[in-house]
């Protein structure tokens, strides 16, 4: 196994469809009224597009952190708190949960609300409200699309990579959408930030080593939320060294042979717990007050 401690380290992943993709919207941001930005709640500030304020500058944009039933809801309100005070639309939102997808459309109506009254004292029809969706891999962007469109007009997976087209999609709410594939930035140059964000399915796992993957998931779960792993798993973790715990794990889940722990089925097994939502109550990016 590598040492995860290690800070830098350049990850590309950046697909052709990506690069399309940011052409594509700048291309197109002249048309749109409103941005649904989504990011995890896991990753406040990792899973937000780096770039993202140099082309969509300018257009009223909502702040969507998606996944709030697995997220620390007391790390991320912090997050929370810091980009409403940068001006931000935050919502915190479980895309399966109705009251807070009414909440949704009942703010990007009242967005819009000036420019339809203008419309209407003209004799004008109301205007189909165009909105950008826009997020890193596998961060909900396909569950609200259909969620908004009343009916399935998206995949979805726990996967990246599953939209590869620009697509512009009706709905009866009055919201003409703009469906865009996942997007990262050219390097991640940070190599605790590729890991949180392979870990939560967000950057393709064979792009890291798995165990690289697992030996980060089990350190940082031991270091910041050990109950969890040990309600998980039904282990103590009272060992400083995350590969023993690995070990307790292997010999959990039948990952051990002759005394020899599979560390790639382990942390196979503790990405999967991760991704399918097994594993839940835990922000990845903990807060810093200097951020």
């Amino acid at each position: 196994m590598k040492d995860n401690n290690q800070q830098n380290s350049t990850i590309n992943w950046y697909p052709g469809h990506m690069v399309k993709t940011k052409r594509k919207i700048i291309e197109n941001i002249g048309l749109i009224d409103v941005v649904y930005e989504l990011i995890d709640a896991r990753l406040p500030l990792s899973s937000k597009i780096k770039d993202a304020n140099d082309y969509i500058k300018g257009t009223h944009r909502f702040l969507i952190m998606t996944k709030k039933d697995l997220c620390d809801l007391e790390v991320t309100k912090k997050w929370i708190q810091m980009y409403e005070d940068l001006g931000y639309t935050v919502l915190l939102m479980d895309l399966e949960n109705n009251k807070d997808f009414l909440q949704l459309i009942d703010l990007t109506k009242k967005v819009m609300e000036e420019e339809q009254q203008k419309r209407k004292k003209k004799g004008l029809k109301e205007k189909e409200i165009h909105a950008l969706v826009m997020g890193i891999p596998n961060v909900g962007k396909s569950t609200l699309i259909n969620k908004l469109a009343g009916k399935k007009v998206a995949n979805t997976g726990n996967r990246p990579g599953i939209t590869k087209n620009i697509n512009w999609l009706k709905t009866n709410l009055g919201i003409l959408l703009l469906d865009t594939p996942g997007m990262l930035w050219p390097k991640i140059e940070n190599n605790e930030e590729a890991l949180a964000l392979a870990s939560t399915a967000a950057i393709k796992s064979e792009i890291l080593n798995m165990t690289d993957i697992g030996g980060y998931l089990v350190s940082f779960l031991k270091n910041n939320y050990p109950q969890i792993l040990e309600k998980r798993y039904n282990i103590e973790v009272d060992k400083e060294d995350p590969v023993e715990i690995m070990d307790e794990i292997g010999r959990k889940i039948g990952a051990c042979k002759h005394g020899e722990t599979d560390y790639e089925k382990v942390s196979l097994h503790v990405y999967n717990d991760v991704v399918n939502g097994s594993i839940k109550g835990v922000t990845f990016d903990i807060w810093k007050a200097n951020y």
